[in-house]
């Protein structure tokens, strides 16, 4: 997704009702205008004073060692004749760094499966809130997500609802590497050695 989103949407969506562009416009004001509700609580007040440019790129920021490429529901279709919760099978490409592989997992949905995937290559995510909301022909993912240690926002951009979560993992991924945040390894051997300490004491 490039960092130029408000760009790529309709002439007529780069400007709020008040005539200014996305680049100078508040974020928050700019979201209202085009969604009709403030951005979530929380995200609201770290964007208080940022344009919608800066938004788009401290929050939908993909660079990153953390890169999904292809993503599919591998299941043909649903049992009709079963009732009740169903685990899908999805397959993903996923990039970590220079190394690229086809993973595969189990999940209620694709949200979880991707979780589950970034698990395996030993990062943590657990989400904490999860926002979505359409507009145009756009949906905007709003997730806060957490490794154990620190916490992050982060923002997916699509046409498509579910490209548009899964872009909002990896960013918030990715936003947690940025800030040192420890792999699922590195977090499990922190929190041993402060168990160990509070016994020893």
């Amino acid at each position: 997704m490039p960092h130029s989103l408000p760009l790529s949407l309709p002439l007529s969506a780069n400007r709020s009702s008040s005539g200014g562009s996305a680049r100078h416009c508040v974020a928050n004001a700019w979201f209202a205008d085009h969604f009709g509700i403030a951005l979530p609580r929380g995200l609201r007040e770290l964007a208080d004073e940022m344009s919608w440019e800066r938004f788009v790129a401290t929050y939908c920021h993909t660079a990153g060692p953390l890169r999904l490429g292809h993503w599919a529901c591998t299941d043909s279709e649903r049992s009709a004749g079963r009732l009740g919760p169903q685990a899908r099978n999805f397959r993903a490409v996923i990039a970590v760094g220079d190394r690229i592989s086809t993973s595969t997992a189990a999940a209620s949905g694709p949200i979880a499966a991707l979780t589950a995937i970034l698990h395996e290559r030993g990062i943590t995510m657990e989400i904490l809130r999860f926002h979505q909301l359409r507009s145009g022909g756009y949906t905007a993912t709003f997730i806060r997500g957490s490794n154990g240690i620190c916490a992050e926002w982060a923002m997916g951009w699509s046409e498509d609802p579910t490209q548009s979560a899964l872009r909002a993992v990896i960013a918030c991924a990715n936003r947690l590497v940025a800030r040192g945040a420890p792999s699922s390894r590195e977090a499990a051997s922190q929190r041993a050695q402060h168990d160990r300490h509070a016994v020893l004491r």
